[in-house]
Formats: C-alpha cells, structure tokens, sequence
C-alpha cells in the first residue's frame, strides 16, 4: 500500500530504509557552485510586497501533527532506538546539540559552508562528551518559498558530512507561497522533515541523509537531559502568529499540554522553547511578535512552567536577551538567524554603533525588564548547547573563527534548579589540567637536560 506525507502527497518516490543514515559515508570537498542555478524572486516579492500593503496576507493553516494534542518524537526513536549511543550519553553526564536559523542561501554555497564546515569540526573533539548529538534548525532552511528544487542545494549538501540527526522548526519562509506558482504551503518541508519512516527524500539527490521524523511542524522532541517545545510560528515576515482565527489554537491546546505533562512528571531536566519568530530583537529590519509572546506567556502563566531558554531565528544575526521575571528569575531569549543567509547589520544609514548591554523594557506592572545582552551582525554562526543535570550552557560560534577556534564567542548558563544566570560548572574530561601538562612539560624538559 502507497503511504501518504502529512501533505496528503504520495511516499512512493522517497526510498525506504530500515535505519536512519546521517551522512555521506566519507567526506567530499566543499561544492563551489549551486546544481540548481536559484531564479529570481524579484516579480514574485513585487505582488507579496503589494498584498503586504493592502494587508491581504493572512497566517496559513497547516496539517495537524500526528500524535493528538501533544506530538511527541524522542531522541531514542530518531537514531533508531541505538542503545549504544544512548548509554554513551548516560555515560557523559552530559548532552551536546547545535542550533542555527536563516541558513539557506540563494547566492550560493559559500555562507552555508562557513557555518556548516566549522558545525562538522565540533566532532573532532578530544573528550567524546562535547561531541554533537543533533542540530536543531530554527527555521528558514530554503529561500524563498521552500522550494524542493532547492533542497539539494540548501540543505542536503551542505550538510552531507554532519554526522548525526537534523531536525527543525519551519520558518516563514519553509512555509510561503510564491504568488506566481500553486504548491501547498510546507509541501517540501513536511516531505523532508515530517516522514513517517526513514527514506532518502528524492530531494537528496545522490546523497544518502533519510527524511527527519517529525511528527509535523509542532512537537515535543525529548533527548538526555533536554526537552524541546517546537512551535511553528507561521509565514508572515512580521509578526510571528501560533493562534488566531485563520489557523485556529491547536498550538495553545499543544502548549499547555505539554506544559502540563512537564509539571506533572516533575521534569527536572532543561526546557527550551524554539520557534522561528523572535519575541524581541534590539533593532534591524524585523520587529517584536509582542502578540505571540503574549499567548505562550499566558500559558506559561496559567500551568506555572516557563522555559529555562528560548531560541528563534529570523533576524539574520545573533542576538541574546535577558529577561528577568517578578519572583527573579532569568529566561535567556536568543535570536540565530545567522547560520548562511544575508547577515544583516543591527544598524544603518550611518547610525552609531549598538551598545550592548542595555535595557530594552523596563520592569512594570505588565512587562518584565528586558535585557540587550550582546550580539553580532557582522559574521554568520551558530549556537552550541551543553545540556546537564543541573545546567544549562547555550554558546554562541562565529564561523569566521575557523574550525581550529574551540572557544566561543559568546555564552550564557542557567542553574536548571533556580532559574538563575550563573557560572558554568565544566566537567572534569579525564584530560590532565593545563597547570598539570605544564609541570610535567617542565619536569621532562629538565630530564633531557
């Protein structure tokens, strides 16, 4: 029997496969061209940008997600239940997972294989516990309407030598429609993230990465000592929109019930938030989605459980914010939409340089003190998340730094237990300390006299 994509389209062109494949069995230089040459969409954003006036676009509804009111997907089930692995982490003590939005590029391959290249030097790793496990895509994979004739191009071979599951949320741009062609809104996406089995997607071209399993384009996806909230925040440049009249609030439904499954359980492990609409940027072409972040906040509120971080994308830079709720504590909200597509400065038209930190929403009655922590709008990078029993560390890479640069330019840690900012606790790796390796570099230098 010919199975069906949560689109309603046939499954029988995708091959089927018993376990899920990650990447390329050997590395393969980086392609300096596109195969598929990007036409332009300078007619099309014409006849978007004249809707926009007329504000006869509107959020577009979307395929309900296998698994009822809260789609769940498990780290377990995505690498195929490998024991191996699973026990490898328990091991660690810790987990280690990557993040990055905006990352299709039109142009070419160039910025996508920055990010990407110095993503795939994070396996080289001395300790097996800072190995990446997954990359978590914050939306806006393919440019400009989600196109599969790009999905060789813009996701598949940039990736082809990342060595483990990819899974995203869909971004405005995943889920457009071109004014001048007639696909379904997140046909491609839902094909090449939303199987249901693993299959090489006939948008892989000649590679070997099978189709993510997503259970659609919102879900809980629960890993070693990590639980992601996954919303899809829809199609319109601004704002972000997960309930309203046009696509109704199965969303909500899902929120608060996978709110309410982590306070019954008393889930003690990290909580995160990742959408593609930010709620709060400093400055540049995008703007607050005040409205949605006011409806997860009411969730939040009603069930007593809020995130220990959210993540988006879609302001092409990074940014992160600190907001400090009434009884104090500390949500950090980072913005990666850096990860290939048209970096864009935070100012223009020769405005002074941003000072960063600075308030950017006072504490009242009805609004939370907002914090502009720190940012880059001048390089294209992405977000490395260390994940324990007791902490959270989100860091931020530019990929300018090179795969020889382990430090990060940027990063935050949250007590798991407070909610509090803090010091990040490192892990003792079984490799000697430097003050160790010096004295006895000194003690054998001294020996050969």
């Amino acid at each position: 029997m010919q199975k069906k994509h949560p689109d309603g389209s046939g499954n029988s062109s995708g091959r089927v496969l018993a376990a899920p494949v990650f990447s390329q069995p050997q590395p393969t230089p980086d392609p300096q061209t596109f195969v598929v040459r990007h036409a332009s969409d300078v007619a099309a954003y014409k006849v978007i940008d004249e809707l926009n006036r007329e504000h006869k676009l509107k959020a577009l509804p979307f395929p309900a997600p296998r698994g009822g009111t809260e789609p769940r997907l498990t780290f377990a089930q995505v690498i195929d239940n490998n024991q191996a692995v699973l026990d490898q982490i328990t091991a660690n003590g810790q987990i280690v997972f990557h993040a990055t939005g905006d990352c299709g590029s039109t142009k070419g391959p160039k910025t996508q294989n920055e990010v990407s290249d110095k993503m795939v030097s994070d396996f080289d790793e001395t300790d097996p516990a800072d190995v990446p496990q997954f990359n978590f895509l914050l939306g806006d994979i393919v440019y400009s309407f989600g196109e599969a004739q790009y999905y060789y191009d813009q996701f598949y071979e940039p990736y082809r030598d990342y060595h483990a599951p990819i899974l995203a949320v869909a971004g405005n741009h995943d889920g457009m429609i071109s004014p001048l062609q007639h696909e379904k809104s997140l046909q491609a996406f839902l094909r090449n993230f939303c199987s249901d089995c693993f299959q090489v997607s006939p948008d892989a071209g000649n590679l070997s990465r099978t189709a993510q399993i997503q259970p659609g384009v919102f879900f809980t996806f629960e890993a070693p000592f990590a639980r992601i909230i996954a919303l899809y925040s829809n199609t319109l440049e601004d704002p972000g929109v997960i309930a309203n009249s046009d696509i109704g609030n199965s969303q909500l439904k899902y929120l608060k019930a996978a709110l309410l499954r982590v306070k019954k359980e008393n889930y003690r492990g990290a909580l995160l938030f990742a959408h593609h609409h930010p709620p709060y940027v400093a400055r540049g072409r995008h703007g607050w989605s005040v409205e949605m972040q006011q409806q997860i906040d009411a969730v939040c509120d009603e069930v007593g459980v809020w995130p220990h971080a959210d993540l988006a994308g879609h302001a092409h830079n990074y940014q992160r914010f600190t907001r400090t709720r009434p009884d104090g504590t500390q949500i950090p909200y980072i913005v990666c939409g850096n990860g290939g597509h048209n970096v864009q400065r935070l100012t223009t038209n020769g405005q002074p340089p941003l000072r960063a930190p600075q308030l950017i929403q006072a504490a009242s009655k009805d609004t939370d003190a907002v914090v502009f922590e720190n940012y880059d709008d001048q390089n294209y990078g992405y977000l490395r998340i260390i994940v324990n029993a007791s902490q959270l560390r989100i860091e931020y890479h530019a990929a300018v730094d090179g795969p020889h640069t382990k430090a990060p330019d940027d990063q935050v840690t949250i007590d798991l237990a407070t909610h509090k900012v803090s010091h990040f606790v490192a892990r003792d790796s079984g490799v000697p300390a430097l003050a160790t390796r010096i004295r006895e570099f000194a003690r054998e230098a001294q020996q050969k006299g």
